[in-house]
């Protein structure tokens, strides 16, 4: 076990007592390149590498996190690229790269504010997830995440248009972040564990703030 520091001074401790007051699965998905990897691995790790390699499989994260006392299990899901979210549960157990995403309890939308494309993909499976879920489940709460804020000069659109589409219309959260330099990562996480569990969010609120910390315990790659 070890302490982390990040965003606002949040810092994990070194053992909790309490029980877990539940396991959320969450699954990234996104273009390739848009940062998925990255963003998990500065929340997990505080770490950041240049270099890029796609992810060609589906990879299972776990970390133990603590909202405002609470205890949640998280098992993040890094989904490599897929071209449809699955619609039946044959296309989904038949493929490797989409094994569980179906249930989720929350979906993390990545593109890149430089790509214009990626943000189309993003709007596609946004929509395609709505339609696949609403007949027979809940609504899992949605965030749309443009990356590489670092970059916004080359950006394709001003981030309040975006914003605005994507709060008012799709009725998703919407942040942006910059992977390479750890800004806002774990807000984007704060933000995803407290609308998974404030019943506000699932009555349909566009946005929620959020209130305390979170903190980071052991986090194993599984």
């Amino acid at each position: 076990r070890r302490g982390e520091r990040g965003e606002g001074g949040v810092q994990s401790t070194g053992g909790w007592p309490q029980a877990m007051s539940g396991t959320l699965t969450i699954a990234l998905l996104g273009c390739p390149g848009v940062g998925k990897t990255a963003i998990i691995r500065q929340f997990l790790d505080n770490d950041f590498s240049p270099s890029y390699s796609p992810t060609r499989g589906r990879r299972v994260h776990r970390a133990s996190v603590m909202l405002d006392g609470d205890i949640y299990d998280l098992k993040i899901v890094d989904v490599p690229h897929i071209a449809t979210f699955p619609t039946t549960g044959d296309q989904e157990w038949s493929d490797s790269r989409c094994r569980g995403i179906r249930n989720a309890n929350a979906y993390v939308l990545v593109y890149d504010i430089c790509c214009l494309d990626s943000f189309d993909y993003v709007k596609m499976i946004r929509q395609q997830i709505a339609e696949v879920r609403r007949p027979n489940t809940r609504q899992a709460p949605i965030i749309v995440v443009g990356n590489k804020r670092d970059l916004q000069k080359h950006r394709f659109t001003p981030r309040r248009s975006t914003s605005d589409l994507v709060k008012r219309m799709w009725r998703c959260g919407y942040i942006e972040c910059s992977a390479r330099y750890n800004w806002h990562v774990l807000l984007l996480f704060k933000e995803l564990l407290n609308s998974s569990v404030d019943p506000r969010y699932k009555q349909g609120h566009p946005s929620i703030r959020i209130q305390g910390a979170l903190q980071r315990n052991r986090c194993n790659v599984m």
